[in-house]
């Protein structure tokens, strides 16, 4: 037998295993979300300080940020360890793959939960790690425990913490919060229904057999396009509000506008097809919905840095 074969081939394969540990783990946290934390703190930090904050104050903000959601999302996938593995959407999560195990998906939440909220009051302020703190408890106990298989309303209400990074920049930067930051509290939080009852509506059949009451899945296509309609205009109209409170200039009134009307259209669109029964699309405006946030929080990072 050639040892050092041998030795060499089960160092590979040892370092094969803690790779494919450490992505197991990384999942938990759900990355693409994160991306969504990054497009909406870093430029509410710059609108709340005027101009580019503190570059250390950006990084300690986005990493305290970053840990505390994946915290969030791992006490999630523990949670709803039973109905992943019955959907194909998350049929591939790592507790229903073995991946990583129950006990070691726990111990990880609670573990980014104390360190993100730690990190914040120690980097930050004691304001930040409260409202990081009260995120990963509405999304973890009202969102996933109490609301998502009780009302079809579950991503309305649930929906808030998904709001809070908003919060959580302003105050990293000002201590404080002010009209500015509710408003764009309530620009993600009217969001978020156009943004997810798409999706539903793509995952429907799923839904119904684990019994999740998504509105895709207990609602008709043209009910489900209604109500993103209207959610839709009424995030456009928060995202007006911003202009007079914040002074906001050239550069987000015009793509608030013009953003926000891409975005109704596709609304639109999804609520037409639907009332004539053909096919809804609703991955349209999903992705739409994104590409909308990610422009619009874009520009209100780029127009407190311009003269006009």
């Amino acid at each position: 037998m050639d040892i050092s074969t041998t030795s060499h081939g089960i160092a590979t394969t040892d370092r094969r295993s803690v790779g494919r540990t450490v992505r197991a783990y990384v999942a938990l946290t759900k990355p693409r979300v994160l991306e969504l934390l990054l497009v909406t703190t870093v430029p509410v930090m710059i609108l709340a300080q005027g101009g580019l904050p503190d570059l250390w104050l950006i990084f300690a903000t986005v990493i305290g940020g970053s840990l505390s959601a994946g915290s969030a999302a791992a006490f999630n996938m523990y949670l709803d360890r039973d109905i992943d593995a019955h959907m194909q959407r998350t049929e591939n999560r790592p507790l229903v793959t073995g991946e990583v195990s129950p006990r070691g998906a726990l111990v990880f939440a609670w573990t980014l939960a104390a360190v993100s909220t730690v990190w914040l009051w120690v980097f930050t302020n004691p304001l930040a790690a409260g409202l990081s703190a009260a995120a990963i408890f509405f999304y973890v106990v009202i969102y996933t425990m109490i609301l998502k298989r009780r009302t079809e309303q579950n991503i309305v209400w649930g929906g808030i913490a998904g709001c809070f990074p908003v919060l959580i920049g302003w105050s990293a930067v000002t201590g404080s919060l002010s009209w500015a930051a509710l408003i764009l509290f309530a620009l993600v939080f009217l969001w978020t229904p156009p943004h997810y009852w798409p999706l539903s509506m793509k995952y429907a059949r799923q839904y119904e057999e684990v019994d999740v009451p998504m509105l895709g899945a207990t609602r008709s296509g043209s009910q489900v396009g209604l109500q993103v309609i209207l959610y839709a205009w009424a995030t456009v109209a928060c995202s007006l509000l911003l202009i007079p409170v914040a002074s906001m200039g050239l550069v987000y009134t015009v793509s608030s506008l013009v953003f926000g009307g891409w975005f109704v259209y596709e609304s639109h669109r999804l609520y037409s097809r639907a009332v004539r029964g053909g096919e809804p699309r609703p991955m349209r405006v999903f992705h739409a919905s994104i590409t909308y946030l990610t422009l619009l929080f874009v520009a209100i990072a780029v127009d407190p840095l311009l003269p006009f």
